[in-house]
């Protein structure tokens, strides 16, 4: 009986309500913007990843612009080049 007084109350409804269309049928919905907070905290994470990759490049471009010999080990590791009086082998390991 008790409850049913404040259960029956037109504000009462009127609340519970409006907290279903917010939690579940509003464009705004909370459960969108639990997604749409996953997706930004994502993002972010990636941003910082990208940032430290774009650092590392750009201290080894420095490296390459200014070492030369850096620059012939990179091409001949990386490239396969090599010079005219010489053979180069390559051996690929496989994986069990």
């Amino acid at each position: 009986m008790f409850f049913r007084k404040y259960i029956l109350n037109k504000y009462f409804i009127t609340g519970i309500v409006f907290l279903v269309w917010m939690v579940f049928f509003d464009q705004e919905s909370f459960i969108d913007q639990l997604k749409l907070s996953r997706t930004l905290n994502d993002l972010k994470h990636q941003k910082e990843y990208y940032l430290e990759e774009i650092e590392k490049t750009r201290g080894a471009i420095d490296v390459l612009e200014n070492d030369t010999a850096h620059l012939e080990k990179y091409a001949r590791e990386k490239y396969y080049m090599k010079k005219d009086n010489e053979d180069v082998f390559v051996i690929i390991e496989e994986e069990e």
